[in-house]
């Protein structure tokens, strides 16, 4: 066999190597990259002013994108009813607990306003966060459950309002109003701080791999590397 034959086998073998394993980013066609905009910015004032929101999912793992609108409201299914989160912004908001049956009354089991209610470890757990004018903070919650009663312990502190989370690889992701965290063995790590989307409002995280975590924003979506901890930015061609 001649070296050139030799040659081309070994960079064939190293391309086919470096490709293994590393998921197809298919990001839609009409999301382009953009440079990060500064906030107080042209650009960034025409984002946070964008009527469209984008939220991310990974559909058969792929990424989707679709435009999406705020929610208030969250719900978790447990074996004895439903539990009931409310976020009304500055106004307030609520957890409550409906059991199942007829003519049940919802019960209030915390005041605050409440983002995500969800199962990890086989444990229930909700997040708070509230941003509003100089006000941005929230937090994680354990909630235990005894005899139908309900009582609840803070976990973890925020020093930003969480805007949007992901369970991944026994991770939480948060996405709060300017910063990104991971919390493992729930220890928070801020993977990026002070980020172009503040005020921008993430309102989902879908995650493929390590260095592809993407973020759902007013006006476009965010890519983030864990493993570098960068960002790059998408928006649509047309806002």
């Amino acid at each position: 066999m001649s070296l050139k034959s030799i040659f081309f086998i070994i960079v064939l073998s190293s391309t086919a190597l470096s490709s293994c394993g590393q998921t197809p980013i298919n990001i839609p066609k009409e999301f382009v990259e953009s440079a990060l905009p500064k906030i107080g910015s042209k650009e960034w004032y025409l984002l946070n002013n964008s009527q469209n929101a984008f939220g991310v999912e990974v559909v058969n793992g792929k990424l989707e994108i679709e435009k999406t609108i705020e929610n208030n409201t969250c719900e978790l299914n447990i074996s004895n009813g439903r539990l009931i989160g409310i976020d009304k912004g500055e106004w307030g908001g609520t957890l409550s607990f409906l059991p199942k049956g007829l003519n049940q009354k919802q019960r209030e089991i915390k005041s605050g306003n409440i983002k995500f209610i969800f199962e990890f470890k086989n444990k229930i757990y909700f997040i708070e966060g509230l941003s509003h004018l100089h006000i941005s903070s929230g937090a994680l919650y354990e909630l235990d459950q005894n005899d139908g009663n309900f009582v609840y312990k803070k976990i973890i502190d925020f020093d930003d309002a969480p805007e949007a989370f992901a369970v991944y690889q026994d991770k939480i992701l948060i996405a709060t109003h300017e910063n990104f965290f991971v919390v493992e063995n729930f220890v928070k790590k801020r993977i990026v701080k002070d980020t172009f989307w503040a005020s921008l409002y993430p309102n989902s995280i879908a995650v493929l791999d390590d260095k592809n975590v993407f973020i759902g924003l007013r006006g476009g979506i965010a890519k983030l590397d864990l493993t570098t901890q960068t960002l790059k930015f998408y928006t649509k061609t047309k806002l």
